[in-house]
């Protein structure tokens, strides 16, 4: 069958789809730069608007932890902009005094988000920012491509304190824990029930660490290819939604134990993941790490049945382009289709299908006689 590989990922120059997902160097720095005035003026300014709000407690600064789909090397380039935009998550942490029978920060939310806000504001408008209030962050927009979200959580002083220590073992230092790189964000295990996230309403327990251990022990059992295939698939839905559907941490949460490696062949491997991918849907995606919480329930019943329709069309199309050894045109059309204009048009890459012939040591050996064929009655008429 003809190789489609070539067009989805290759070492080689030229244009590839998982090459045209990246993001640019000049929007890397961008995101970069961004992230890193933020932090800084968070870890500036942020203890003395803590106590502005009523926080007695001691002066800390806030340690910072890069999460989500940069920290997990999927991030994709918006597809359709507006509205959609590179996501970028940085986890904002604080050490907070709990009420033991409790087991809960004594600080309000509403002091929380509200000090973030008032380091924030002044900055956002200098620099042509816009800063927003979601459900379970802070949004910081610094262009009409990006946006940097700022998921606030409080740990207890002594976890805070072994934070500190665990950088300091790896020569880091407190006064480098603005890291521009995820590998740099190294931090000491903290109890999953000990991190808690600041919501609109409520404090909800939250350790986004234990997602990213799942996954990076999920690439070093499957390798480099499963990554690649999740970005494949989270390009796909950037082209058939312009919003909504199926969440970035749902579809690898659905698609790792979907994926079969097949050496140098992306396009095999995502066949796989794409056709297991709609009864997965319907039957519910649970978290890799709550298996109380089932991701599906966001998209409900419609949303789960438009996406796995969606998904089947992606099959059909995934496909016919793999077995049309004749028309590799139409392949290249049927996969811009589906993935969008970012698919390379370049059919002449597409590889020939492959027909292994005996090896000459396999020739040299005469065939034996295998056992005769059982003749089935049959019915003539």
């Amino acid at each position: 069958m003809p190789n489609l590989s070539p067009l989805l990922y290759s070492s080689n120059e030229h244009t590839t789809f998982l090459k045209e997902l990246d993001l640019v160097e000049t929007e890397k720095q961008e995101i970069n730069s961004a992230r890193a005035d933020v932090r800084d003026e968070l870890r500036k300014k942020l203890p003395a608007a803590m106590k502005a709000r009523g926080y007695s407690g001691k002066e800390r600064k806030p340690k910072f932890f890069i999460q989500g789909s940069w920290a997990y090397k999927t991030l994709n380039r918006p597809c359709q902009t507006p509205p959609q935009q590179s996501d970028v998550d940085d986890g904002v942490y604080l050490p907070m005094s709990i009420i033991t029978e409790e087991n809960r920060p004594i600080m309000a939310i509403q002091d929380f988000r509200a000090a973030v806000w008032d380091v924030l504001k002044p900055m956002c408008d200098e620099k042509g920012w816009a800063l927003s209030s979601k459900a379970t962050c802070m949004r910081v927009e610094v262009s009409t491509t990006a946006h940097i979200d700022l998921p606030l959580y409080a740990i207890p002083d002594d976890q805070y304190a072994l934070i500190i220590e665990g950088m300091e073992a790896r020569n880091y230092g407190v006064l480098k824990s603005l890291a521009i790189n995820s590998e740099q964000d190294s931090w000491k295990k903290l109890p999953s029930d000990k991190i808690l996230l600041a919501c609109e309403d409520k404090w909800i327990v939250s350790d986004p660490l234990k997602m990213k251990e799942w996954f990076e022990l999920e690439i070093s059992d499957k390798e480099e290819q499963l990554r690649r295939v999740i970005r494949y698939v989270k390009a796909f839905r950037d082209n058939q939604w312009d919003k909504g559907g199926p969440s970035s941490i749902l579809l690898m949460a659905a698609a790792c134990p979907l994926f079969e490696f097949h050496y140098k062949r992306d396009d095999l491997a995502l066949l796989a993941v794409v056709s297991g991918l709609p009864n997965a849907l319907r039957e519910g995606v649970k978290s890799p790490v709550d298996s109380k919480i089932y991701l599906t329930d966001a998209l409900g019943d419609d949303g789960i049945e438009e996406a796995a329709e969606k998904f089947e069309m992606f099959k059909k199309h995934l496909v016919a382009s793999i077995e049309n050894s004749a028309q590799k045109e139409m392949a290249c059309l049927w996969m811009r289709t589906m993935l969008g204009e970012r698919f390379p048009n370049l059919p002449d890459l597409i590889g020939d299908p492959v027909f292994n012939p005996m090896p000459p040591a396999m020739a040299v050996i005469p065939p034996e006689q295998g056992p005769s064929e059982i003749v089935k009655r049959t019915k003539a008429g």
